[in-house]
């Protein structure tokens, strides 16, 4: 970890000292991998232990989406293609809406789902529909890697369950992230959404920087117990855009508080360096190996301690002076389902109501962490 005292002269002030506080992890965690990337420039503004490969956890949920946008800007499918639950996506595991096999929506609601509730459900039903197979969309999703620079990840599903041969770096989650804001500026808005309505039930997005940081517009979240709590966020003002990826941090809160202080620290502060994503030298001698940080981050102490990290209404306590209060009700946006195909037969979970399909009652999620 970079010393506290070369972060001070780097960035200066209040911000290094809140950089480094929360920066923090028990002694006996690995790494904590991070950076921060101008997304214009694609110059490297901070970074620490950026090539050690990591699991993505539900930061996979980005390729999958980059993958879909590719196929909307083609015009081989549209917002409106029907995404339908298969067997096989339905049979995912939390988080996830709990939708029944035959369930339909059109790909601007699956593309809200997945982004909003990161829903492993969708998102296998989302490469499904681009892919026409699980498998083949996986393929897409390696070849997508590939050609983007990301040559230290690995895809091997479109949710990022855990499964053997799935794993990423902080550099590449930059580089997909900047090419996610690059080339398809028309769609940044899925990454800002608030929330959105599916019935009745209402769902807020996982990410606590939008809403709470100023000028966030992005990214996304992810969780295993191996990956420990990950987050990507964005930010935008006067017209310039960061991004900043954490990996490994201890709770939902922590990533947050990470998030936000890298994010302040690369809108205000200029790069002590000349690196890009594309000149930085892959450093660090572990970082062939996939880091697993299961024994840090499931354990009863650390479950303990991320419940203290809740207030007595169950929020989270965040931490960094660069977050605040949301000053709105979240904005939800409409998500439901799409009525049955004319003369299908009744998909079991699903009825029809007064406006369209409505969810019945379904298995409460079970609660965090879960495979976000």
């Amino acid at each position: 970890m970079v010393a506290v005292g070369i972060l001070r002269k780097i960035m200066g002030g209040a911000v290094a000292l809140a950089l480094a506080a929360t920066m923090a992890l028990p002694a006996d965690a690995l790494a904590n991998p991070k950076i921060v990337v101008d997304v214009a420039t694609g110059k490297v503004i901070y970074h620490e232990e950026a090539f050690q490969r990591w699991y993505p956890a539900s930061l996979t949920k980005l390729m999958t989406t980059y993958v879909t946008f590719k196929a909307l800007k083609s015009g081989r499918i549209t917002l409106d293609t029907p995404v339908v639950m298969s067997k096989q996506a339905a049979a995912q595991k939390p988080s996830k809406m709990y939708f029944k096999p035959g369930a339909r929506m059109t790909m601007n609601t699956a593309l809200t789902i997945m982004l909003v509730k990161s829903a492993n459900d969708i998102a296998m039903a989302i490469g499904e529909t681009v892919g026409g197979s699980d498998d083949n969309f996986v393929s897409m999703m390696n070849a997508e890697a590939a050609r983007l620079g990301m040559f230290s990840s690995h895809f091997v599903n479109a949710n990022g369950m855990p499964e053997p041969g799935q794993y990423t770096t902080a550099r590449d989650l930059a580089v997909l992230t900047v090419a996610l804001r690059r080339d398809f500026p028309e769609y940044a808005g899925y990454f800002a959404t608030e929330g959105f309505i599916n019935g009745t039930k209402k769902y807020t997005n996982y990410n606590l920087l939008i809403g709470r940081f100023d000028g966030a517009d992005g990214m996304k979240t992810g969780f295993i117990c191996s990956s420990g709590f990950n987050q990507i966020g964005s930010a935008t003002r006067g017209g310039r855009t960061v991004v900043a990826v954490v990996l490994g941090a201890d709770s939902l809160g922590g990533r947050a508080d990470q998030a936000a202080d890298l994010l302040q620290m690369g809108l205000t502060k200029p790069s002590a360096g000349s690196d890009t994503l594309s000149s930085l030298v892959p450093y660090g001698s572990t970082r062939d190996q996939v880091a697993d940080i299961r024994d840090v981050i499931c354990n009863p102490k650390a479950a303990k301690i991320r419940s203290e990290g809740r207030d007595e209404e169950g929020k989270m306590k965040l931490k960094s002076a660069y977050l605040h209060e949301m000053d709105h009700d979240p904005r939800f946006v409409v998500a439901d389902l799409l009525p049955p195909e004319p003369g299908a037969a009744q998909v079991d979970g699903i009825e029809q109501g007064d406006g369209g399909p409505k969810l019945k009652r379904v298995p409460v999620p079970t609660p965090r962490p879960s495979q976000e």
